[in-house]
């Protein structure tokens, strides 16, 4: 099934219902829960490392394209449209674990994140840059960043058109 087809003909059986509180905390069905613009933070973190990659949304049918083909598709939120984590750069997401939370309104992607990165910038994970403590910037005019990740994984106008 492509991204570009409807969930509707899904095979994935449907959600949970979020109506018992207990039911949605302790039972064995997916109940996402969705906040008003119908979206659900998720996480990617690398299976192997532990390392967290990248944090999007997804929607009904981005989780559900995500459970079937076995790989990260998202939400853009800027787009609008659904985003096949790798179609364009071929650096996919193949999801090992999808785990949620205890109230089931975040997702935790464990993946094999293929090829040297995610991060459209270059860098093998989004998360490249730290902020330092308040004491460390206390003389800074703009609050400042440190360069955690410093080197980039690969050029993205090489990858990204």
């Amino acid at each position: 099934m492509s991204t570009e087809q409807s969930s509707q003909e899904s095979t994935i059986a449907p959600f949970g219902d979020r109506d018992d509180r207990h039911a949605v905390e302790e039972c064995l069905l997916l109940a996402p829960k969705f906040d008003e613009r119908g979206l659900i933070v998720a996480v990617a973190q690398d299976a192997t490392t532990k390392e967290v990659l990248m944090v999007a949304y997804m929607n009904e049918e981005s989780l559900r394209l995500t459970l079937q083909l076995g790989e990260a598709v998202y939400f853009s939120r800027s787009r609008q449209e659904l985003w096949h984590k790798g179609k364009t750069s071929g650096h996919v997401q193949k999801i090992k674990d999808l785990r949620v939370d205890c109230d089931q309104d975040c997702l935790l992607l464990e993946v094999e994140q293929v090829g040297p990165g995610c991060c459209h910038v270059g860098y093998r994970s989004c998360f490249y840059r730290s902020a330092p403590l308040a004491e460390e910037a206390e003389e800074a005019e703009a609050y400042p960043l440190n360069q955690a990740i410093p080197e980039k994984a690969y050029d993205p106008s090489k990858v990204y058109f």
